[in-house]
């Protein structure tokens, strides 16, 4: 006697070869790679207007509300109001956050002069980014002007 199959046995069948497949198909792909570690040192991106709007909101919503313990909800409440408000509204907080978009760049450039140059970035190589040129350029000359000095002592 024949056994007849039945749909349960078919739809068995397929799965296990989808499963077979499934475990395949895993230990054929190569390994992920590893993310590049982060640099602690390295200058933290400005927010962005929202962002910036966000804080001030936050602090306000809070006020309002102090028996609220949803992040979401004051999310929301932020992603609405942002959207209700015109240009003119936003005006202070694009400015702002291009504010701290240039200092970032500053910072950035510092900090990728100091990775090229093979030094760290620490709070230290901040004060001669402070100096202003011409007080770099002083220094410079007072240092020229003492090498010659040197010169004209080894002639004699």
């Amino acid at each position: 006697m024949k056994r007849v199959k039945s749909k349960a046995d078919a739809s068995k069948k397929a799965d296990n070869k989808l499963s077979a497949k499934k475990g395949s198909e895993r230990a054929s792909k190569k390994p992920r790679k590893l993310k590049a570690a982060k640099d602690p040192n390295k200058p933290k991106r400005p927010p962005s207007a929202f962002f910036v709007f966000m804080e001030e909101f936050r602090k306000s919503f809070k006020e309002k509300n102090p028996n609220n313990k949803s992040v979401s909800v004051v999310g929301k409440a932020g992603g609405d109001k942002w959207k209700s408000m015109s240009e003119d509204e936003k005006v202070p907080y694009v400015t702002k956050a291009a504010k701290l978009k240039t200092e970032y760049a500053k910072k950035l450039a510092t900090y990728n002069n100091n990775q090229s140059g093979g030094g760290s970035y620490a709070a230290g190589d901040e004060d001669e980014s402070d100096k202003s040129k011409s007080e770099v350029n002083d220094d410079e000359e007072e240092e020229e002007g003492s090498e010659e000095a040197c010169e004209e002592e080894e002639d004699d």
